[in-house]
Order: structure tokens, then C-alpha cells, then sequence
């Protein structure tokens, strides 16, 4: 199992409606296939400076590579991800068996 999870800061000129279509255009990379248990998430912390995360499961890293490279994900990132987040940590983890 593949956890993949992205951290993020929106530029400093987004307003909270930006920020609602952002992640109405995340909820979507739910619907690629092999996307398992996809959530948009909220710091609570002050303890670093990531606003927000997403984070979703994929079953192999084949298909989690496939995901990367779907049409779907790919539209994403240039035309919402890209004009949107400032700055951003990806973390992909596995299960330390």
C-alpha cells in the first residue's frame, strides 16, 4: 500500500472562494482509478506552516504511478494545483512491515 500525501500553502492572493473551487477540483482526482480513500484535510497546528493537506491510499506503486501520470491529475496540477500553491511537501510512505 502506497500513502501519498501533500502538504501545502496557497499564495498569499487566494481568497477563501479560490480556495473552495481548489478543493472542489481535489474531490475529483477521487473518481481516477486506484484512488483509495482520498481526503482533503485542515492543520489544526501551529507547529508548521502547511494550511492544508491531501492524502489518498493506492493499492501498488504501479498504480499510483499511473495516477501521476493521468489526464485527469495532469489538468489538475497546471491549471489549479500550479496557479494556487505557494509552497508544498509531498510525502509518500509504505507500511514498515
Amino acid at each position: 500500500m502506497i500513502y501519498h500525501s501533500v502538504f501545502l500553502q496557497f499564495k498569499a492572493n487566494i481568497h477563501q472562494e479560490q480556495k473552495d473551487v481548489f478543493f472542489s477540483e481535489a474531490k475529483k482526482l477521487a473518481h481516477i482509478p486506484g484512488v483509495q480513500s482520498f481526503q482533503c484535510l485542515q492543520e489544526i497546528s501551529p507547529k508548521n506552516s502547511f494550511e492544508y493537506g491531501l492524502i489518498m491510499q493506492f493499492e501498488t506503486e504501479q498504480i499510483y504511478e499511473a495516477y501521476t501520470q493521468h489526464p485527469d491529475h495532469v489538468h489538475f496540477v497546471e491549471n489549479v494545483w500550479i496557479p494556487s500553491v505557494a509552497n508544498f511537501q509531498e510525502i509518500d510512505y509504505t507500511i514498515i512491515p
